[in-house]
């Protein structure tokens, strides 16, 4: 296209909401009109699919579950028997957040709380950083702290930042089932920091998670601060609006009523039946474009604004958990996929845009754009130019080399990064892996895989239990392959060798012996002296 034709594209395909103040341009993705023609009879089935879907169809067959995440900010829409629930948890939540806030209610050990430390993992994780990064304060009425894994060393660096301010400090312990190892070792190693101190762990904590849940068993036995409800038909990676995002993002003081605004705005937006109408819809038929609806294209996610550093990270587990499925909907093998990665502007001129723009054309990217630059004026650094206008044409430049290589866009803009425009984008970003997954012929709502992962994690550590009763038991060195004989693992011996190496590395009373790089020649043994 010559740059008027070009400019006409543009104008042809920009989709505008006036009142959210959010423009989405998919003009710079080289897309034909007859792909566009073909796929309406799918778009109409997406829309009717997405309807069922917010009208309580078992979306989630594997679990037998519903999926209403839309419920959550707009609860007219939801079955009638989950309307009182909705409102009744945001009142609650808000009524608590209040009391923590005017110091109501307290830790017994401090006038005020004064620090959060959120324990989860995956969708209990990343929609509350992403959030918090996005829209704390500079000095919000609580610190936020993470622990998102079951690393110890990650652990304790949060644990010994925190150190002089546990006692002030809230633990949010968020788990649907209770027993997510994950968060469970987390909590466990929470808890017993808090016993070594002398300081009340039951009175610092909430619980998230589900009505007879393990961990709202331990919560009522032990008689924690509070707990708050998951609901059963939302989905971790789509959480952010219910008790999981909610209570955090209050305590931070981000205006949550806003943020569920923006997603109910969106969401109206987004059920419009009309292709060029929908940003969700422009958006998914963008990403099959760019991927022949195979995925072929990896989705680079550029947002060009500090606030927003976390939406790639937030992003990568709402796209590539729903739609990294081996199996479609009929039962065929299809490996589908969209896989994400990305950084922020303008860091990424000196990081890897060398490669978008000049090396393996295996990506589309998505800039994530934001008009206003800050809250006040700005100062020029140069004549007739503010930081902010460098940002801006770092975006605009880097948009258009792309393109003059043959590598395509979606730009994404947003007025400004409040929790209207947050809200919204999360929303966006939920309606369009549903389109694309309905395009596509597979269920965006199961995780197969993760649970396969889980699986083959617990037969490890029952294979490490079976290792360490049989070495305890044993007073002669045995060879690698003997051992593994020993617990019924010969066709696991890699296995075995990892293991007793990292009992061996952690002090827990294995010893090996030999040539560390001849692992089958080790011999191992358990020293009772070194254990623990």
């Amino acid at each position: 296209m010559n740059p008027l034709e070009l400019w006409q594209h543009y104008q042809d395909w920009l989709y505008f909401h006036k009142d959210l103040g959010f423009y989405l341009d998919i003009s710079r993705m080289r897309f034909s009109e007859s792909l566009v023609e073909s796929l309406q009879p799918k778009f109409a089935k997406a829309f009717k699919d997405m309807e069922a879907l917010e009208q309580g169809a078992i979306a989630n067959p594997d679990e037998h579950r519903m999926v209403g995440h839309y419920w959550l900010r707009n609860p007219d829409i939801a079955p009638p028997e989950l309307k009182n629930q909705i409102t009744e948890n945001l009142d609650r939540i808000e009524g608590f957040v209040k009391k923590v806030h005017d110091g109501t209610i307290y830790p017994p050990e401090a006038p005020k709380f004064t620090d959060i430390l959120s324990i989860g993992i995956g969708g209990s994780a990343l929609g509350p950083e992403f959030v918090a990064e996005a829209l704390s304060a500079d000095k919000p009425p609580l610190a936020i702290h993470f622990i998102d894994n079951t690393d110890p060393a990650g652990i304790d660096r949060i644990l010994n930042r925190l150190n002089d301010r546990l006692n002030s400090t809230l633990v949010i312990v968020t788990s649907k089932s209770g027993g997510t190892p994950e968060t469970r070792n987390a909590m466990l190693e929470v808890k017993h920091v808090y016993e070594q101190q002398g300081l009340n762990f039951p009175a610092h904590a909430v619980a998230i998670t589900m009505f007879g849940s393990k961990m709202d068993q331990q919560e009522r036995m032990e008689g924690w601060l509070e707990e708050f409800p998951m609901f059963d038909w939302v989905g971790g990676r789509t959480s952010e609006m219910s008790s999981v995002g909610l209570l955090s993002a209050s305590l931070l003081g981000i205006d949550v009523r806003a943020l569920l605004a923006g997603a109910k705005e969106m969401d109206i937006a987004t059920r419009v039946p009309e292709l060029k109408r929908n940003p969700a819809a422009l958006l998914a038929l963008a990403w099959y474009a760019a991927g022949n609806g195979k995925g072929e294209k990896d989705m680079v996610v550029l947002p060009y604004k500090d606030a927003l550093l976390l939406f790639s990270r937030y992003l990568q587990q709402l796209v590539m958990e729903s739609l990294g499925k081996q199996k479609d909907l009929d039962g065929n093998t299809v490996h589908q996929g969209l896989a994400v990665y990305g950084n922020k502007g303008s860091t990424d001129q000196h990081a890897f845009v060398q490669q978008l723009r000049e090396g393996v054309a295996n990506f589309f990217a998505t800039f994530i754009e934001v008009l206003e630059d800050r809250a006040g004026p700005s100062i020029e650094v140069e004549t007739d130019a503010t930081s902010g206008d460098f940002l801006s044409g770092f975006l605009q430049g880097t948009r258009h080399a792309l393109f003059e290589n043959f590598r395509e866009s979606i730009t994404v803009t947003i007025t400004r990064v409040d929790a209207r425009s947050v809200g919204a984008l999360i929303a966006l970003y939920e309606r369009a892996v549903g389109f694309y997954a309905s395009l596509i012929n597979i269920n965006a709502y199961h995780q197969p895989g993760v649970e396969a992962g889980k699986k083959a994690a617990e037969a490890l550590l029952e294979l490490q239990r079976n290792i360490l009763s049989v070495l305890k038991n044993t007073d002669q060195p045995m060879k690698l392959a003997t051992l593994a004989e020993k617990v019924n693992a010969n066709d696991r011996i890699e296995d075995v060798y990892k293991i007793v190496r990292h009992l061996a590395a952690n002090r827990r009373g294995v010893d090996l012996r030999g040539d560390l790089a001849k692992p089958g020649e080790l011999t191992i043994s358990f020293n009772r002296s070194a254990s623990g």
